[in-house]
């Protein structure tokens, strides 16, 4: 007959097992749709509604399963926007990839990428950065902007670059906007929100990766984030310079696990304040 401490070994043993299982072969690949309505004072009528999807943290191609499951959702949604936050390959090689993902996750009105520090690491920047996303028509944004017409209205993205390799610049990014444009701001780290000079208009939203919300969260132990993650874990963060959405993304890095942070795909809905 089993002892009572031969079984709570074995009850732990298989109860380790299982979770591991979940952490490195299930959680990882239950991408989460979450929704946000984001109300914006003087919004122009066109955009009310106008719903805009963030693609965070893709690392490819190690990632591959979790950016099938990220697709299947952005099929079924169907968004008007659709901006890559950063960290979309972990190997140059990867831009080929990059161009099979990015011919299909992209928004119904437009689409646009940042770099991350991943992208910086491997050296997918500058003109190679620039015609891996360019050959599925995706615009990338360093220190730069793309203005959207939509109706009437016009949206404009402007994208922000990496913060521990590069330096984000927020006066060349906004470079010729009007005033009284919506803006909705991307930057891979989310402390580039902390950088934001004084005196620039608020955007309506400013949106973030980089931290995957901490990817292995064990119970009573705080979340370990890399380096460019602050303060910042994961959600919303209405106390920063800008109104801040930090995604949990949907790839891993370094373990390819996650344990009560399961992967994200973010929808974000304007509506008039």
């Amino acid at each position: 007959m089993m002892r009572r401490r031969q079984f709570l070994a074995a009850a732990g043993a298989a109860a380790g097992a299982a979770l591991t299982a979940d952490a490195f072969a299930i959680e990882t690949r239950r991408v989460q749709l979450t929704r946000h309505d984001v109300r914006v004072p003087r919004l122009p009528p066109a955009l009310h509604g106008l719903r805009i999807a963030q693609v965070a943290d893709l690392h490819l191609p190690a990632c591959h399963g979790p950016a099938e499951a990220a697709l299947q959702l952005l099929e079924r949604e169907r968004p008007e926007i659709v901006l890559h936050t950063g960290d979309a390959v972990e190997i140059a090689e990867a831009a080929q990839m990059l161009g099979n993902y990015g011919s299909v996750l992209r928004g119904t009105v437009a689409t646009a990428a940042v770099l991350g520090n991943w992208e910086h690491r491997v050296h997918l920047t500058g003109r190679g950065a620039e015609q891996a996303w360019g050959r599925v028509d995706v615009p990338l944004l360093v220190n730069a902007h793309l203005t959207v017409r939509v109706g009437d209205a016009t949206l404009a993205l402007v994208g922000l670059d990496d913060m521990l390799y590069a330096h984000p610049d927020f006066e060349a990014a906004r470079r010729g906007l009007p005033d009284g444009i919506t803006e909705i701001w991307l930057g891979h780290e989310p402390v580039v929100a902390d950088l934001a000079p004084a005196g620039v208009p608020r955007p309506a939203l400013f949106l973030s990766g980089h931290t995957h919300g901490g990817q292995i969260r064990l119970p009573g132990v705080p979340a370990f984030t890399p380096p460019g993650s602050g303060r910042y874990v994961a959600g919303w963060y209405l106390d920063s310079p800008a109104p801040l959405y930090v995604s949990r993304g949907i790839g891993t890095a370094d373990i390819r696990a996650r344990f009560r942070c399961p992967p994200e795909l973010p929808v974000f809905r304007l509506l008039a304040a």
